[in-house]
């Protein structure tokens, strides 16, 4: 069935590259990215956008007047928009609090008055801070290693899983996710909604400019690549601390097999991301970013934590795969090589966003 589908966040990283993907799969779909433009490099994707026939609007979800039914009147709203950093919650969390939970509410009042089906992205970090720090894990030679045995129910060597306790801090930016996510299910009873919710891990691929505090993988290629330094900022500074990654692509994937099956699963929350096969610690990153590009650059450790920071978070997402049939095809050699690609080919573009 023909959707008309509003993509919030839609010149972002994740936004962009849900836009491009259903639009070359679905091209009798309307869509339309709406963006405030904040974030620097996400005016690049506008000229693809306008090439595969998205509709770009410049606004913001924190105005609701941006977000006129009459105007938008969308079948589907994918909630892509969001202040993505942990950090920006411990500095000034104005802007954090008003794009991630008053501009979650105002796409939920868009739903309500058009009953558009509403798919979030929340995030794994909605996992308290101080539990994740408590896991059980070992110290190998080139990471930390979660153990079978652990304190919490919901945690296992595969990761954390959607019934991991919720009772903590987790961040200001975890917990305006948090806040969405009930605030979604509350829409959804009282005004007979199909929702979903996908809490994502840590997204990667190209056209994404990353940062120390959000894309990760995408900051390292790119340190590589312009032969920049790079710190290991962090517990003893040695790069171990590990996460799983997930392509955007892969997540394409997913939400195209949730699409299909949206009746089925509605009012469902999945843990998503690459799982136990698809993780990696920033020491292991350097070594394929080493061989990936040819470059190799200064690290210097920082032995001190950030605020918010925990030494390994694995997404357990059996359930999603489970549900929906769906497993990541792209493993952590083929990301970065696909980044390094998009880099050598776009660098006179992207250049002064990385430097």
């Amino acid at each position: 069935m023909s959707q008309r589908v509003l993509i919030t966040g839609g010149a972002g990283f994740v936004g962009s590259s849900l836009g491009l993907g259903l639009a070359k799969r679905h091209p009798d779909w309307q869509i339309i990215a709406l963006d405030n433009l904040k974030r620097r490099g996400s005016e690049l994707n506008l000229p693809r956008l306008k090439q595969a026939g998205i509709e770009f609007v410049h606004g913001d979800v924190r105005n609701p007047e941006d977000l006129e039914a009459q105007v938008l009147d969308p079948t589907l709203i994918l909630e892509c928009s969001a202040e993505p950093s942990v950090l920006a919650g411990y500095g000034s969390p104005g802007y954090l609090l008003q794009t991630n939970l008053v501009g979650t509410i105002n796409c939920l009042e868009l739903a309500r008055e058009t009953q558009a089906d509403f798919l979030f992205l929340s995030t794994s970090r909605v996992y308290p801070i101080a539990y994740l720090s408590q896991l059980n894990y070992v110290e190998t030679e080139t990471r930390f290693q979660l153990l079978d045995e652990q304190p919490f129910p919901g945690a296992s060597q595969a990761g954390i899983a959607e019934d991991f306790p919720l009772d903590r801090a987790r961040s200001l930016y975890g917990t305006t996710k948090l806040a969405s996510e009930l605030l979604i299910a509350e829409y959804a009873d009282a005004y007979n909604l199909r929702t979903l919710v996908n809490r994502c891990g840590v997204l990667t691929g190209p056209w994404q400019m990353g940062k120390v505090d959000r894309g990760v993988f995408a900051l390292w290629v790119a340190r590589h690549f312009f032969q920049k330094p790079l710190k290991y900022i962090g517990y003893g500074g040695t790069g171990k601390q590990v996460r799983d990654f997930l392509h955007v692509a892969d997540l394409l994937d997913l939400i195209e097999l949730q699409l299909q099956q949206f009746e089925e699963i509605q009012g469902e929350t999945f843990n998503v991301g690459g799982g136990s096969q698809n993780q990696v610690s920033l020491y292991e990153t350097t070594q394929i970013c080493r061989e990936v590009t040819g470059n190799s650059i200064e690290i210097s450790p920082v032995p001190e934590n950030r605020p918010g920071d925990v030494p390994i978070f694995i997404t357990d997402s059996r359930k999603v795969m489970a549900r929906t049939g769906w497993q990541p095809q792209r493993d952590i050699r083929v990301t970065l090589t696909e980044i390094y690609d998009w880099m050598a080919s776009e660098t006179g573009k992207i250049r002064e966003i990385f430097l």
